[in-house]
């Protein structure tokens, strides 16, 4: 065999087996070290299921561990702060979610402006509240909960995990947009307000399905109406709240964001891997167990998202007048 023949087989010989590397192995620039998915919220809870979710499936697919940090604290924005004080260099990302969209115009003392100093990169789910009530409220639907409510003006209580929560907003939605006096009694997170909820001493609360489809399902919790726009698989049951008013809609949402000047390379790249993760049938069965539906798209869709819900929940905040706790 001559020289150049060999030369030639060596080098198919070597292509192929830098097929079969891993992608960090084969010399390419984005990642060549771990990235930091940060969390504004304590481990366990929603926000850091996903993270642990997705970034185990950037670390297979990247070739680099994707390392989830929790750091909780002021409703998300000690985390959206970390990640937009960072180099815009792709090694820290951020675990986006709709409390970010709330704080914005919730938080009027930030150091930073949400919309314009974070880089959206991907979408990653959609998740329903249910609007579920005590057994001992005489109402089966939203149409006779409204009624009973404006007969009992003022008299109604709406439990939340506190104010700015996404169950706080979505049944503040509901009151202006039904025109019903509801009292609000915010608490120090969902399992006490929850207790409550079943013990009859508040009436009403918009909730995860996750953390109350059980108490449904064996009657000590009536579920009257889910807050997405179609019904939910998780509820099926169940009619939407805008079923009865026309035009309400409140989900929360989950998604991936970057400090602004990350480029544009590096965003793709990920929203790439996030998507084909999406599109994965474990993760779509795990975040089916959630009671969310996958959020597909590209940066620029996550970002309009992002703006479309800063300024529905900015308007709502002013209107209702609501302040942080």
């Amino acid at each position: 065999m001559n020289l150049a023949r060999r030369g030639c087989l060596s080098l198919a010989a070597g292509a192929a087996a830098l097929h079969l590397l891993p992608r960090a192995a084969r010399g390419q620039t984005y990642p060549t070290q771990p990235v930091y998915l940060t969390v504004g919220f304590p481990a366990g809870g929603p926000s850091d299921i996903l993270a642990r979710l997705v970034g185990k499936w950037l670390s297979e697919r990247l070739g680099q561990q994707f390392i989830v940090e929790n750091r909780p604290g002021g409703g998300g924005n000690v985390a959206a702060e970390a990640v937009v004080r960072s180099p815009p260099d792709g090694y820290r990302l951020l675990m986006i979610s709709t409390p970010n969209a709330i704080n914005a115009t919730l938080y009027g003392n930030l150091s930073f402006d949400f919309t314009r100093d974070i880089a959206p990169v991907a979408g990653i789910m959609r998740v329903p509240s249910v609007m579920a009530v005590s057994p001992s409220l005489p109402v089966k639907t939203v149409p006779e909960f409204i009624a009973y409510a404006k007969a009992n003006s003022g008299k109604i209580s709406m439990a939340s995990p506190g104010n700015g929560t996404m169950s706080h907003m979505s049944g503040e939605l509901f009151k202006v947009m039904t025109g019903v006096n509801m009292v609000h009694v915010p608490y120090r997170g969902g399992a006490p307000a929850l207790t409550d909820l079943i013990a009859g001493q508040v009436q009403v609360m918009f909730m995860s399905p996750v953390g109350s489809i059980e108490y449904i399902r064996a009657g000590k919790l009536r579920a009257l109406g889910v807050t997405t726009a179609v019904r939910s698989e998780t509820l099926r049951d169940v009619p939407t709240i805008g079923d009865f008013v026309p035009g309400y809609e409140a989900s929360a949402w989950f998604g991936i964001g970057a400090p602004r000047g990350t480029s544009p390379e590096t965003v793709d790249q990920l929203n790439k891997e996030i998507n084909a993760g999406l599109a994965n049938p474990k993760i779509k069965a795990r975040l089916a167990d959630l009671g969310a539906s996958v959020l597909v798209g590209s940066p620029a869709d996550f970002g309009k998202l992002i703006a479309t819900e800063t300024e529905r929940w900015g308007k709502l905040i002013r209107t209702s007048n609501i302040r942080p706790e």
